[in-house]
């Protein structure tokens, strides 16, 4: 099901928040040319996690890359900058998300590309915006967690702020990005405009948390505490949180405190009844959960919960995640290596389906440069 067949993207980003936003589109049926650098390409081409590298380029490169083409073109060079102007004048989006300033010193600012094309969309990512005190600050995914307030929320309360385990600023960044092109392709196919969609690193880290964010604004601008035990939701009051059991750790999510003690036999939990109490004692609850689900085993625990229909659940580490017979009906697993590898190179499905189909393919990522001349042939360049 190709959704976006016909869609041209151009891809000038590195790294993850702008490359996932054009992966998006490629899995909604885009055509995307990823214009790189001769030589070098996109910097994560070498930005390795854990060392982990297939084929001559980094692991976590090729899945930020899947199902893309490949176009090699040196800006400093006038006959390449004409090329890829061309190019932009016959794409339907384009994007990129290098420092400001960066595409307008290479002649491919929105001014510049809207001259050339007036139906072009055109995306652009940045660390903090395009004006203000923090433009220039680097805009780097775990510096976004930490001046967002996000990692100020994580941990217990006598912990320090703790980072998420995993490149969150990025992501939400991208699908920002791919909503507010896809929204601009919308209008465009009723009245022709095309449009410039801007987002940033900090301002989608802010709308993460629009939901505790605004409690703070509208609570007197006080600092939500977090709880000493268990923490999972400053503002949530017990029994939310994950609590360790005799072998491992169970969530509990929001439900009756005194229904909780009758199920697992805690007559101390009686009293606390009402979500004001439930909040106002949260830690004193908290500890005393704590205390009775130590006794005994998750699955001991589960076994008196579920049935009562009790929200809750264990906590998978991916290990147990992938070899739950759950994941398997999901699906959701691709093989992106490319021509002559053995070894299969794993990752994700688009989590998008429309009308019971999953989209997506298992394209593979491009080699520095591959589709440069098919695509001059193609163009006329």
């Amino acid at each position: 099901m190709k959704l976006l067949e016909g869609i041209v993207v151009l891809d000038f980003c590195q790294f993850l928040s702008g490359p996932s936003a054009a992966m998006r589109l490629g899995d909604l049926g885009a055509r995307v040319i990823k214009i790189e650098r001769p030589e070098t390409g996109d910097a994560g081409r070498r930005l390795t996690l854990r060392n982990l590298v297939s084929d001559g380029d980094a692991v976590n490169f090729q899945i930020i890359n899947r199902g893309k083409e490949s176009y090699t073109a040196n800006m400093k060079d006038p006959a390449d900058l004409a090329r890829v102007k061309k190019l932009a004048a016959r794409a339907d989006v384009m994007i990129s998300n290098f420092r400001p300033g960066i595409m307008a010193r290479m002649g491919l600012d929105y001014k510049t590309v809207r001259a050339l094309n007036p139906g072009i969309v055109y995306g652009t990512v940045t660390g903090y915006g395009t004006e203000g005190p923090w433009v220039k600050k680097p805009g780097q995914d775990l510096l976004a967690q930490s001046i967002s307030g996000v990692a100020y929320l994580s941990g217990n309360e006598a912990d320090p702020p703790v980072a998420l385990g995993l490149s969150l600023a990025d992501s939400i960044t991208g699908t920002h990005l791919a909503q507010g092109l896809l929204a601009c392709l919308v209008r465009r196919s009723r009245t022709g405009a095309g449009g410039k969609v801007e987002v940033s690193l900090l301002e989608s880290m802010l709308d993460l948390q629009f939901e505790s964010f605004s409690y703070f604004l509208n609570d007197g601008r006080k600092l939500p505490r977090r709880s000493r035990i268990s923490n999972a939701n400053s503002y949530l009051g017990a029994p939310y949180g994950i609590y360790q059991t005799r072998d491992g750790y169970l969530a509990i999510a929001m439900g009756s405190v005194p229904v909780l003690g009758k199920l697992i036999g805690e007559p101390r939990l009686l009293p606390y009844a009402g979500a004001e109490v439930c909040m106002e004692k949260r830690d004193e609850i908290k500890a005393v959960i704590a205390e009775k689900l130590l006794k005994h085993t998750t699955r001991h625990w589960l076994d008196i919960l579920e049935p009562a229909h009790y929200w809750c659940d264990e906590i998978y580490d991916w290990t147990q995640m992938v070899e739950s017979d759950f994941f398997t009906s999901l699906n959701m697993l691709l093989d992106i290596r490319r021509p002559g590898m053995k070894v299969p190179l794993w990752t994700t499905k688009c989590p998008i389906r429309v009308n019971g189909q999953q989209l997506g393919d298992g394209t593979p990522a491009p080699r520095l440069g591959a589709d440069t001349q098919a695509i001059n042939r193609e163009f006329g360049l």
